[in-house]
């Protein structure tokens, strides 16, 4: 059995193949791809096969998936490629024979509201509509997108949003790649779909009460409209469309659609979920 996981060179991607080494999958039977193999020459220096593989290259997606059963497709992150490139992707694995796709969707795809949301929903029904043996791992919020913001926070002594007091199941990268690596290397998953997220949820305020305790410093929560956010963050420097999707993205926390209380991520783990404050803790060190 050999396992193909997309995005390898990226950060969910490498954890990825981390955790299926860890699980005792030979490194021999695990393809790591990417479209710049040079930045994966060490998994290739610890046996593990590396393909490179352009999601918008079909003819190298052909190549990558060569011979391989599994597939982990690891979304791509450029909202307006996303569905394209999924689809050559699954393309590819239909014609490879794969037994399996498990592809790392958004929290409950199927109803969000958010322009992330409805590439990931677009995905999951190419999914079905080639009826593609598949498992959806519909991942939360990263930890890591908020624990990213420390130093910005701490100089600013304010956490600053637009999700009101909606609650977010953020996770550790680390967590939602050992799921992926469970879901692959047993049974009993094909159709399933796990709603995969942190045992505890918080609030953005929480989430500034959780620095504060950490760092002993009065940070505080600071509730923007989508428009107010928008112009925050472009005048810290990101590009307007980006901003405009993060913007959004709190506006789909607020309605709590980032929000799970399956218990499917400790489960598929079989551990609980990375802490907010052991994450805020490791960021600080």
């Amino acid at each position: 059995m050999s396992i193909v996981v997309t995005g390898a060179t990226g950060q969910l991607g490498r954890l990825a193949v981390e955790a299926l080494l860890r699980r005792g999958v030979p490194a021999s039977q695990i393809v790591a791809t990417g479209r710049d193999t040079s930045r994966i020459k060490d998994l290739a220096d610890r046996g593990v096969v590396v393909r490179r593989a352009d999601l918008a290259d079909s003819d190298s997606l052909t190549a990558a998936f060569a011979g391989v059963d599994k597939l982990l497709l690891i979304s791509t992150t450029t909202v307006d490629e996303r569905l394209g490139n999924h689809r050559r992707a699954i393309d590819a694995a239909l014609a490879a024979g794969v037994s399996l796709v498990a592809y790392t969707s958004m929290s409950h795809a199927d109803t969000a509201t958010t322009i992330l949301a409805a590439t990931h929903r677009a995905t999951e029904e190419y999914l079905r509509e080639r009826n593609v043996p598949s498992v959806l791992l519909r991942n939360s919020w990263y930890l890591e997108n908020h624990t990213a913001q420390l130093p910005v926070v701490l100089r600013q002594g304010t956490v600053t949003g637009a999700a009101g007091q909606g609650r977010i199941s953020a996770a550790a990268r680390a967590d939602y790649a050992a799921a992926a690596a469970a879901v692959l290397t047993t049974e009993g998953h094909a159709g399933e779909v796990y709603e995969l997220g942190g045992d505890e949820a918080f609030t953005l305020a929480e989430f500034a009460a959780a620095v504060s305790a950490a760092t002993g410093k009065q940070i505080s929560y600071t509730d923007l409209r989508a428009a107010e956010l928008v112009q925050v963050l472009t005048g810290a420097g990101l590009p307007a469309e980006l901003a405009g999707v993060l913007a959004d993205a709190d506006l789909g926390m607020s309605r709590d659609e980032l929000f799970t209380d399956s218990g499917d991520l400790s489960r598929l783990i079989g551990r609980p979920t990375t802490s907010l404050a052991d994450a805020i803790a490791d960021a600080l060190r």
